[in-house]
């Protein structure tokens, strides 16, 4: 068999720029070298594209707090529309080895959003993960929730405002509806970035200023009361579902540091202690979620489990954290796929998909 080259695209100017260092090192350590062939591409904090050294790509790989790109010389360029030959190296004008797929590995704001799939779908390569617009509106909570609720699906309650009308917030008004505590959330960002937990005014306040730090679109939510469940999801046309984890967060509420600073953080219950019945819904719902929002490859979707037993959803992940305490390769192994064999058919879902496209605007044409 031909080996592939795979491009592990990671970094990126997010908030979530470490995270998504720490997930390319584990797949670029867990991808089957007898199959794939991997060339290293690391975008910085300012957007700009590097060729990496895999011996040396990464510095304080081993630290979450500190780990940051070796950046090299080697900067490169894209150029659409090319069949063949379309990432140059800038310094040289030369074509880096051709490349067969593209693995993204980048969380958040430009990543996750949309943006780079519709960058990498004008390269006329195949791409790992949600396409364009799954990617989109799965990144947008506010259009995420509209989307489930319009679908039937429960989703908490809340109010969403723009940068323009951060001055008419009015806590009273707010608290009345929601109550308190209030979660305050960007509506773009990932991994529990920029999410405030207001218990009264002055940290509701502050919160609404944090979270327009991170975009100009914000929720406010209502505490969901219930346990913390997530569900991984694999797949094209017909997604499956994992088994089902829960979420134990040892501090207030499942932050950022919960997830990938402090292993501490939060313990992951999997299987998690449900009936059969309670899990075949879990599962069933996510694969509703993941088909209602034009996902494709892989999501992770999260859900409360309320004391009424009523499921909730709170957010899906279409680019979930591939590092050693993330939850989306934790339940895969759980559910018998080893992590190797994970990436191996992620990217295959990958040309299927590209291939099936393809078909398509070969028919047209």
């Amino acid at each position: 068999m031909t080996k592939k080259t795979v491009a592990i695209l990671f970094g990126g100017k997010s908030a979530e720029h470490e995270v998504s260092l720490q997930s390319a090192k584990n797949i670029i350590e867990a991808i089957d070298r007898e199959r794939y062939d991997v060339v290293l591409i690391g975008v910085d904090k300012l957007g700009a594209w590097h060729l990496l050294d895999e011996t040396h790509y990464l510095d304080e790989a081993n630290d979450p707090k500190k780990i940051r790109l070796h950046l090299t010389d080697q900067s490169i360029g894209v150029i659409p529309g090319q069949a063949q030959q379309q990432i140059i190296n800038t310094k040289t004008g030369d074509p880096i080895p051709q490349i067969d797929v593209i693995f993204p590995v980048i969380h958040g704001t430009l990543g996750e959003d949309g943006s780079l799939q519709g960058l990498v779908r004008t390269l006329n390569l195949p791409f790992v993960g949600v396409d364009l617009l799954g990617s989109a509106v799965s990144m947008d909570k506010d259009f995420t929730k509209r989307l489930l609720k319009d679908a039937g699906l429960p989703v908490a309650d809340g109010f969403v405002f723009k940068s323009h009308q951060q001055n008419t917030i009015d806590f009273s008004h707010v608290t009345t509806q929601l109550g308190l505590p209030v979660f305050i959330k960007p509506a773009n960002q990932g991994s529990s970035v920029g999410v405030v937990k207001a218990t009264d005014r002055a940290s509701f306040e502050a919160g609404i200023n944090e979270a327009f730090l991170y975009d100009d679109k914000v929720l406010i939510e209502e505490a969901v009361v219930g346990r913390e469940i997530e569900c991984a999801v694999l797949g094209n046309e017909v997604p499956v579902a994992s088994t089902v984890g829960e979420i134990l967060p040892q501090t207030d509420f499942y932050s950022y540091e919960a997830k990938y600073i402090n292993e501490t953080g939060a313990v992951l219950s999997a299987p998690a202690e449900l009936t059969d019945k309670q899990i075949e819904r879990v599962q069933n719902k996510a694969v509703q979620v993941f088909d209602i929002l034009d996902c494709e490859g892989m999501a992770r979707v999260d859900f409360f489990l309320k004391p009424d037993d009523t499921l909730v959803v709170n957010e899906v992940n279409t680019i979930p954290g591939f590092t050693k305490i993330s939850m989306y390769p934790r339940l895969w192994m759980l559910s018998g796929i080893s992590y190797p064999e994970l990436i191996d058919r992620l990217i295959q879902l990958a040309f299927s998909r590209h291939q099936r496209k393809q078909g398509l605007k070969n028919a047209r044409d």
